[in-house]
């Protein structure tokens, strides 16, 4: 009778043992998923895209209140998820690509002509999202978020470089967005038509899953 109790014993202690180390559920919400809040867990690997939300522009001004610098009614970004966990929690994504459109860019600096081209420097960035709705860039380690801007003036063409060491933005369930408001960059380099310190503002939306059919929506959670 004690040899089947110690048994009976031992077989319970392993039951829970063993329901101690099983994974998390696969009912857990992940971070970010598509279709709707707690809907499809967005999978490792796919790519996560959006261009700026309908009627409005992506600027970068001289102040974070002014109105002077350039501004794009045209601008992308794609981004590969690279972890998912389970809500509450952060998502990691890695930033590939992000463009503007020389051709819907304009500048109304004085001595300024029109825009030549914005590119963004120092890809892949890394990109964190909050359960919180927090949306933080970063750069790989030893590097700088960079973005470079050629202007046309009448000496001709002027090369401007900007840096900054992060981007805080905010993503929003209502409309799939990403936001990013006022994010300071300074002048690394560049003539002196160059603002000092460039303020960068734009809204993404909506954020897909390109990688899924019919490109999904995706909501963070």
């Amino acid at each position: 009778m004690r040899t089947r109790s110690l048994l009976a014993l031992a077989g319970v202690v392993a039951a829970l043992t063993a329901s101690a180390v099983v994974p998390a559920s696969a009912d857990d919400v992940a971070v970010l998923t598509t279709g709707s809040a707690g809907g499809t867990p967005v999978a490792v690997g796919d790519v996560l895209a959006a261009s700026l939300a309908s009627g409005t522009n992506a600027t970068l001004y001289s102040s974070a209140t002014g109105t002077s610098g350039v501004s794009c009614s045209a601008s992308t970004f794609t981004a590969t998820a690279a972890d998912n966990p389970a809500a509450p929690g952060t998502a990691t994504e890695s930033l590939t690509g992000h463009t503007f459109d020389a051709s819907s860019c304009s500048s109304n600096v004085v001595g300024v002509l029109g825009v030549t081209s914005i590119t963004v420097d120092n890809l892949p960035y890394s990109t964190a999202v909050g359960s919180d709705g927090s949306v933080t860039v970063t750069p790989a380690a030893g590097s700088t978020i960079q973005t470079t801007v050629k202007l046309r003036s009448l000496l001709g063409t002027l090369t401007c470089v900007y840096r900054a060491n992060s981007l805080s933005g905010t993503a929003n369930n209502t409309d799939n967005s990403i936001t990013f408001t006022n994010q300071q960059f300074t002048k690394f380099s560049g003539s002196s038509l160059c603002f000092a310190n460039g303020y960068f503002t734009a809204k993404y939306a909506p954020v897909t899953d390109t990688s899924q059919a019919g490109s999904p929506v995706v909501f963070v959670n």
